[in-house]
């Protein structure tokens, strides 16, 4: 009877090992915690670059040669610009209402007899009046910088750029993300463009 309980002991711990070695490792928070940007706001990372052609030229494209006209301003996927947020908005809303009613009833008596009196002393009337307003305004303010990158080139001149930043402070995290069509054209000498010339922007500020 041992000789059978030590084999069944030996079973469940072989199953019980077999269970810890194939099991996944359990998920973990991450070292930022649960709280992160949302993947479609990543930074693109750049193509690698085709194998340079031996022409034999001194300036090749693919070693990041820019021309004098073009400058460094971003036009392909992977290359990082800056986006000046100046968004402000601004929202007002009033409602008024009033309301008057008044009734008067009187009773006429009979001018002669017992049930004769003064008609004076018969008579109730009532006012009643209501005004009423509100007001509500709204504005918000968003102003910084926040550098991004090229994820996608159209043939038309227009890029799809998008970033996040995170800014750790005393009291939690802050999160800004952008994403939205940009022009080349727009892009200044600096490599910047204000917010307000980004097309289909999806702007996100939490903290």
């Amino acid at each position: 009877m041992s000789t059978r309980t030590s084999k069944a002991a030996i079973g469940v711990a072989a199953g019980l090992i077999a269970l810890i070695v194939l099991a996944p490792p359990a998920a973990h928070a991450g070292i930022f915690g649960k709280k992160k940007p949302q993947p479609d706001f990543s930074a693109s990372r750049p193509a690698p670059p085709p194998p340079p052609p031996a022409n034999g030229s001194i300036y090749q494209a693919s070693q990041g040669y820019a021309a004098l006209h073009e400058g460094w301003r971003a036009k392909r996927v992977g290359d990082p610009l800056t986006i000046t947020l100046v968004e402000r908005t601004l929202a007002s809303k009033s409602a008024s209402s009033k309301l008057d009613s008044s009734g008067t009833a009187a009773i006429i008596p009979p001018s002669s007899g017992p049930f004769s009196f003064d008609p004076n002393s018969a008579r109730a009337g009532g006012n009643r009046g209501f005004n009423g307003q509100g007001t509500a305004d709204q504005s918000n303010t968003l102003q910084g910088e926040l550098s991004v990158t090229v994820a996608e080139v159209y043939p038309n001149g227009t890029m799809l750029v998008q970033g996040a930043k995170r800014v750790t402070l005393n009291r939690g995290d802050e999160f800004v993300q952008i994403k939205g069509i940009v022009r080349m054209a727009d892009v200044d000498a600096d490599n910047r463009v204000p917010s307000t010339r980004v097309a289909d922007a999806q702007i996100a500020y939490t903290g």
